[in-house]
């Protein structure tokens, strides 16, 4: 993956890390719940098509940018911490180079063939 664009998801994943310190909870709190929005992909255990779509529900930014403005707006921690949650932990994923799946299967992303 281009370097550009891992220094751009580098600092989307300092971003949250930011938001997340406004908030009123402890750092231990963050390193927990970092990796919860990979229960996404349990849809695999169905099929392929069923997965991409759960993985990617819960890897959406736009879909974590909508859940802590609305945390924001309506002043719920818990929909910010989860729009922050879901938002850091996709830009540490697509870090890593993995992007929003294709149905085709879990390798197949948008940033391209994970393995390759």
């Amino acid at each position: 993956m281009n370097v550009v664009l891992k220094l751009e998801e580098l600092f989307l994943l300092l971003l949250g890390i930011y938001l997340f310190s406004l908030l009123n909870y402890d750092w231990w709190w963050f390193v927990a719940l970092l990796l919860t929005p990979d229960i996404g992909m349990f849809g695999y255990l169905f099929n392929a098509k069923i997965g991409a779509i759960t993985y990617n529900l819960f890897h959406h930014r736009a879909i974590a940018i909508l859940i802590y403005l609305l945390g924001v707006y309506l002043s719920i921690p818990l929909c910010q911490l989860i729009g922050v949650i879901v938002f850091s932990h996709a830009a540490f994923d697509r870090f890593l180079g993995y992007g929003l799946k294709y149905e085709k299967g879990f390798k197949f992303t948008h940033l391209g063939e994970i393995g390759k």
